[in-house]
């Protein structure tokens, strides 16, 4: 399964690339190709579908069958899965015959097809899912936590939230419980704080499982950057770790906190706040992402394109779709 040389791919056109220039995914009609943040194309349009590049591989369909591209445009591993995942930590998830494996970046199998389900690599382990059951196991595919839990989320702060019954509670890394599963639901630990829902209503606790903000909220999304938002009625707004409205609720939907800036609408239309609840871009898009790499995606007239943080046009909308822009080094 190592690099293969489709007559499909022959006719490849890619432009130079400068180190560490970002590009991503788009589409332009019906074909996918990358496109840089200076709007020029990297490699034309010409496949069924793609994915940005993560670890300098991106996933390509082709037909019915994924593989990936290296940053050459050139075909790095076969197109011959029927779903992949994106590579972290040199490891990417892949489905054979209804079953969920790890391949190397060579295409060679690391860890065999046996689960149900999976997720990324992070920090050297994975979740996994058989027989119904979640655990984790090592980039060696060796079991970390045997699989005994409803359903698992990623460790952060060395805590994840975990599920058995119908209760949630938190694991350490060993699998032992350090907060006992008693609640609703529960988040991820950011910076030593995580939603939890108990009783029908939402909060936070500290690592020692104790409430710094009582249950009180109807939505409580988790914290990101410091700041989580909430839902007041028909209208959202963000709390701060102490339980206090860092921004007043005032917006019909709000996207999390990322570097910096979070989505917000105010009628139809989407612009961007910072920290302190100032408009930085004016509310003018029908749908944005969150920023990533210092551009955010944002739709204008049905089209895509890319904003910088102070809302000018890095590359202007012409896209029907496309992804986050990703720094890929050459």
């Amino acid at each position: 399964m190592k690099k293969s040389f489709l007559l499909l791919f022959v006719f490849l056109a890619v432009s130079p690339l400068f180190s560490q220039e970002y590009i991503a995914a788009a589409r332009q009609d019906k074909q996918w190709g990358f496109i840089t943040e200076k709007g020029n194309w990297y490699v034309n349009p010409q496949f069924e579908h793609l994915r940005s590049f993560s670890e300098n591989l991106a996933a390509v369909k082709v037909g019915k069958l994924w593989g990936f591209l290296d940053a050459d445009g050139t075909v790095a591993i076969t197109p011959q899965f029927t779903v992949v995942k994106d590579f972290h930590e040199g490891l990417a998830a892949v489905k054979v015959a209804k079953k969920w494996g790890f391949i190397d970046k060579n295409g060679s199998f690391a860890i065999n097809p046996q689960y149900e389900s999976v997720r990324d690599f992070h920090d050297g382990r994975a979740m996994v899912r058989l027989a119904g059951k979640w655990g984790y196991i090592s980039s060696e595919g060796n079991y970390i936590i045997n699989p005994q839990y409803v359903h698992i989320k990623s460790f952060n702060d060395g805590i994840a939230p975990a599920m058995m019954g119908k209760k949630w509670g938190y694991i350490d890394l060993n699998g032992s419980w350090v907060i006992n599963a008693q609640f609703d639901k529960a988040g991820p630990f950011s910076n030593g704080i995580a939603v939890v829902r108990s009783a029908g209503k939402y909060g936070a606790i500290d690592e020692q499982g104790h409430f710094v903000i009582n249950p009180q909220f109807e939505v409580l999304r988790d914290f990101h950057e410091g700041m989580a938002a909430v839902k007041l009625g028909k209208v959202w707004g963000f709390l701060d770790k102490n339980g206090k409205y860092a921004i007043n609720p005032q917006f019909i939907a709000v996207l999390d906190f990322q570097e910096g800036r979070a989505g917000v609408r105010q009628a139809k239309v989407w612009g961007f706040v910072d920290k302190h609840g100032k408009l930085v871009v004016t509310p003018q898009f029908e749908k944005v992402k969150s920023f990533n790499g210092g551009m955010a995606r944002v739709r204008t007239g049905g089209l895509w394109g890319w904003i910088n943080k102070n809302g000018g046009f890095v590359v202007n909308p012409q896209f029907p779709n496309c992804f986050d822009m990703v720094k890929l080094s050459k």
